[in-house]
């Protein structure tokens, strides 16, 4: 009797599990990479490197950071997605290249959801609506009031054309009916500045770029982006209290090149959120602005997807594009 492709799959199973099993015992016998789309000394330093740590002392061997920036994190990324699935190369996901590059950029070499497999939402990463201190707006509901009022625009500064900075007050704008006036910047210290000056009026910006300024009473806070309070700053509500849907989350994650055994990626998601769940781990992200997240990668992939439609959404209405 012809034995069936599924029978043929089961006797073969025995013969196969022996060498499985070795090569779970065998890795890693290398240092394993960890490829980040960012130069070293950013924010994304700060989530790898307590990560790095406690995974080369869990692993046994040498995670090592390889930083590789430019064109807005897709060269680092698409490296990611055509390396060896076997292990050894780990991407520290971002949901710029992830989700925002795809969508308002054209000619990205990779597939977000085909090309690689999601391990873990590492962090959410909320941004901080503020405001100058002579605004005269408490809350968010205040602000698009006072914006809707206004003779002219109301003038939001951002780190650059279609960053999360941007696209916060953009996707503001739309859910608000609000005419709001976008200026772009090449990083944060510029727009803030000129926000405590009076130039312009208001911005979303990491927590960790205008903290001080906040404590300092320089600068209003109104909300966070995230769809949940920030653990940093637990009484001021996020956007989607007033506008719900409203969600912009910066956040980092674990990726794997498409491929990569599913044992593999059940290890490193394993890794990872156990590292999480160390008091010295999650203490640094939250001081920083950061919530500790540990999510599957099927609650991974679904916060990928739902983030693709969104951006698309917007990059549709708005015509914004970045080449």
């Amino acid at each position: 009797m012809t034995a069936t492709p599924t029978r043929r799959a089961l006797l073969a199973a025995p013969l196969l599990l022996p060498g499985l099993a070795r090569a779970q015992q065998g890795w890693p016998d290398r240092p394993v990479r960890l490829i980040n789309p960012w130069p070293p000394g950013g924010p994304a330093d700060l989530v790898a490197r307590p990560l790095i740590q406690r995974l080369s002392e869990t692993l046994g061997k040498p995670m090592v950071m390889e930083n590789r920036p430019g064109a807005n994190g897709t060269i680092a990324t698409g490296m990611a997605a055509r390396a060896a699935p076997d292990g050894y190369s780990v991407l520290f996901s971002h949901a710029g290249p992830m989700t925002i590059a795809p969508c308002f950029q054209s000619n990205i070499p990779y597939d977000p959801e085909k090309d690689l497999l999601p391990v873990t939402q590492l962090v959410s990463s909320p941004l901080v609506l503020v405001t100058r201190t002579d605004l005269g707006a408490d809350d968010v509901p205040g602000l698009v009031a006072k914006a809707k009022a206004a003779a002219q625009p109301l003038s939001y500064g951002s780190v650059g054309p279609a960053s999360t900075t941007h696209l916060a007050g953009e996707m503001l704008a739309r859910m608000s009916g609000a005419t709001l006036l976008h200026v772009p910047y090449t990083g944060s210290t510029q727009p803030i500045t000129d926000m405590m000056a009076g130039r312009i009026d208001f911005g979303f910006f990491n927590i960790g770029a205008v903290m001080a300024h906040v404590e300092a009473g320089r600068l209003k806070p109104l909300a966070v982006s995230t769809l949940k309070r920030s653990g940093r700053l637990p009484n001021l509500p996020a956007v989607a209290e007033s506008h719900p849907g409203f969600e912009v989350n910066s956040w980092y994650g674990i990726m794997l090149p498409a491929g990569t055994p599913r044992w593999l990626v059940d290890r490193f998601h394993h890794e990872f959120t156990e590292a999480l769940k160390r008091p010295e781990v999650s203490r640094v992200f939250i001081d920083n602005g950061l919530d500790p997240e540990g999510t599957t990668p099927a609650q991974y992939a679904a916060k990928i997807h739902e983030d693709l439609a969104r951006w698309r959404a917007l990059a549709q209405a708005t015509g914004i594009r970045v080449e």
